[in-house]
């Protein structure tokens, strides 16, 4: 035993004398790598469309599905109006027949006046019943709403409700309800502040896999990463929400998908 000890001293003194007697290298230019530093990431450009689809002529209705009693174009924007006259008596849905995409990013401008919204995304439209109307989706929803109390926030339409509040980070485990695993860099109160009220808001979705990220106004408002197998959907339709409630109009604009 102390035959090995003293082995042990002699490796570490020879060891510490030729550190020591190293001259210590130059530090290398470009944060390590070497030649120039690397390229930092930057922001997304909500105006930047290559690759991206416009999926709304902006005159016409073409591969959009809606109730003709509440959807139309009107001034270059897909529009839901509804009156005292004419009220929403169970969410209605425009429903965009292009396509069911999976992974995506979606870019558009909306505009709400009252009551509530909401784009769909990766959802299915429910068959018509008795108690279930013509244009009626289910599935995860950007909710939008007059109020900004939700607007910003990733909902489930007709299923489990609300997955990522705003300001949140979230995970669905498999068979379990969310659960916050982080908090984005501003708060909730400071994303509101962002939001528009009675003009013009662009979002921007991504979904990739079994994670959301979505964009407003430059700031991602909320990310969810879906693990729950039984219940989340990988692909499905886009549409956008006319809500139950006081008389309301909702304008979209600048559509834009992009495919993976």
């Amino acid at each position: 035993m102390l035959m090995k000890h003293a082995i042990a001293i002699a490796v570490l003194t020879i060891t510490t004398a030729t550190l020591f007697g190293q001259t210590a290298p130059a530090p290398p230019q470009g944060r390590g790598r070497g030649g120039p530093p690397p390229v930092r990431p930057a922001p997304l450009a909500m105006g930047d469309h290559a690759g991206f689809e416009s999926i709304f002529d902006g005159s016409s209705m073409k591969n959009w599905d809606g109730d003709p009693a509440f959807w139309k174009v009107a001034n270059g924007a897909l529009t839901g109006q509804s009156t005292t006259e004419n009220p929403v008596k169970q969410n209605t849905f425009v429903i965009w027949r292009g396509g069911a995409p999976k992974d995506f990013e979606l870019k558009v401008e909306y505009r709400i006046s009252a009551t509530n919204s909401g784009i769909q995304f990766r959802s299915v439209q429910l068959p018509a019943g008795p108690d279930t109307g013509k244009w009626v989706m289910k599935g995860y929803q950007a909710d939008i709403d007059a109020e900004n109390m939700f607007t910003g926030q990733i909902y489930e339409e007709r299923g489990r409700g609300f997955l990522a509040m705003r300001g949140q980070a979230t995970l669905v485990p498999n068979g379990g309800p969310p659960r916050i695993i982080g908090n984005l860099q501003q708060s909730p109160d400071e994303l509101k502040g962002l939001i528009k009220t009675g003009d013009w808001n662009q979002v921007h979705l991504i979904a990739h896999g079994n994670t959301i990220t979505q964009i407003l106004n430059g700031a991602v408002m909320s990310m969810l990463v879906d693990e729950d197998v039984k219940n989340r959907q990988l692909d499905g339709l886009i549409g956008f929400q006319m809500h139950v409630g006081a008389p309301m109009r909702v304008e979209f604009r600048n559509i834009w998908l992009k495919t993976q």
